[in-house]
């Protein structure tokens, strides 16, 4: 029953996702609602690492980078794209996410401090000059266009594929966390020595993390690339890490739903801003108001929207409890 009630507002959401395009026809919200679940699951990866492992990245764009990129070259170079052309795109990323986080992670990741963080701006860094140097396959700075099946081309189905991908990513990525795994993830961030002390490795646990993170990281990187049918250097700069970053943290660090909330915030925030620079010159410094927003939300949600409602929900349950408790002393009292 409790686990029921946990869910159930989830449940709620999921349907109200599916009914919503069949109730009110837009496509400029359609848009809107894929770019969020591409988001959502980016800022789930990267709350793998932060919330769960206590590992801070600042190049975690890399992987989105090189899932764009993948889907982008094979869709050019196929010159008809088909279905088996992204399912091979798809392929080739993870093997790729799997194999770049694993080499950074056991390279850098036996260290402490910011030594990872570090690492990962760097490796992010040297991918993005790659890409503006390889012009004969990136087209450098100026990027380019390419075609989707068609399947990807109906924006009614790439909502769908979208939402299918962010649910599926969080089914996963839940199991993942509450596993044994996941709890000694969650044992490292709060005291790593400790965790070494009662005999787990904790290197091959971390690794593990950025390796899962890597992965969903560049499976979203792919969405992205269908979603605008064009790629350039951008999707390896850092403010790709910052807003999973800030989406993260004003979701709720460590809760994976807070990382959906975060990116429908973040997205909708930017969107609406944006559309209001038509409105009035001053909204053109859309950036401005954005981090008055972060600012506020962080002041009145200091451990995120999720994390907050959870400390709001436990000291109501201490309070009733401390209530029931005093009541029943006052009746033993009495009789």
């Amino acid at each position: 029953m409790k686990r029921f009630k946990r869910s159930a507002p989830l449940v709620f959401s999921l349907l109200t996702f599916v009914i919503w395009p069949f109730l009110y026809d837009s496509r400029t919200l359609l848009i809107l609602l894929s770019q969020i679940f591409i988001f959502a699951v980016f800022a789930m990866s990267y709350d793998l690492l932060l919330g769960y492992t206590g590992i801070v990245s600042f190049g975690h764009a890399m992987f989105f980078g090189i899932g764009a990129y993948t889907l982008a070259i094979f869709m050019k170079q196929m010159g008809e794209p088909t279905v088996g052309g992204v399912l091979l795109a798809i392929v080739v990323t993870v093997i790729l996410s799997m194999v770049l986080s694993l080499v950074i992670g056991m390279l850098t990741l036996r260290l402490k401090s910011h030594y990872f963080a570090m690492l990962t701006l760097a490796v992010a860094s040297l991918l993005m000059v790659v890409a503006e140097k390889w012009r004969s396959v990136t087209m450098g700075n100026d990027g380019f266009t390419f075609m989707v099946p068609d399947l990807f081309r109906d924006r009614l189905s790439f909502y769908f594929i979208c939402l299918l991908f962010m649910v599926a990513s969080y089914v996963c990525l839940r199991r993942f966390t509450d596993s044994l795994l996941g709890k000694v993830l969650v044992a490292i961030r709060e005291n790593e020595a400790r965790a070494e002390s009662l005999g787990y490795r904790t290197l091959y646990y971390k690794v593990a993390a950025n390796v899962v993170a890597g992965i969903f990281a560049g499976l979203s990187g792919i969405l992205y690339a269908i979603s605008l049918r064009f790629v350039n250097t951008s999707v390896f700069s850092t403010e790709i890490t910052l807003d999973a970053l800030l989406m993260t943290i004003i979701g709720g660090v460590g809760t994976l739903v807070g990382a959906i909330i975060g990116s429908g915030l973040i997205e909708a925030a930017k969107h609406g801003l944006m559309g209001l620079a038509k409105v009035h010159w001053i909204f053109e410094r859309w950036l401005i108001f954005f981090g008055v927003v972060y600012i506020l939300v962080v002041m009145f949600f200091p451990k995120g929207i999720v994390g907050t409602v959870k400390e709001w929900r436990e000291q109501r349950r201490k309070r009733k409890s401390f209530l029931r408790s005093a009541a029943q002393r006052q009746y033993e009292k009495t009789f």
